[in-house]
């Protein structure tokens, strides 16, 4: 679970990102899923866009897809989300500290 703090960073990240995966009329299937996977997987960090002919809204593909791929949804703003998975091995996004409170 991230943090408020982590969310915000990753959302200043997300900004400049262009989206790499669009979910069109076939929904969030099996394809999309492998594909946002490998992308996670390659990127850590992604910008998924929600055509207007799909038949589910941005915030239900992007739970589905953050289900699926077992990452955050970060943020949902129109039709466009961010998804967020750490790489197991060599994470590229270093994530603001968590403060125990």
């Amino acid at each position: 679970m991230l943090t408020g703090k982590q969310k915000r960073y990753l959302r200043s990240l997300g900004v400049n990102l262009a989206p790499v995966l669009h979910v069109g009329k076939e929904g969030v299937g099996t394809t999309v899923v492998d594909q946002a996977a490998s992308a996670l997987a390659a990127r850590e960090l992604i910008k998924v866009r929600v055509l207007e002919n799909a038949p589910a809204s941005a915030e239900d593909a992007g739970a589905s897809l953050a289900e699926a791929t077992r990452s955050e949804l970060v943020q949902v703003i129109g039709r466009n989300l961010l998804l967020y998975k750490p790489s197991p091995d060599k994470p590229k996004i270093q994530l603001p500290e968590r403060s125990e409170a």
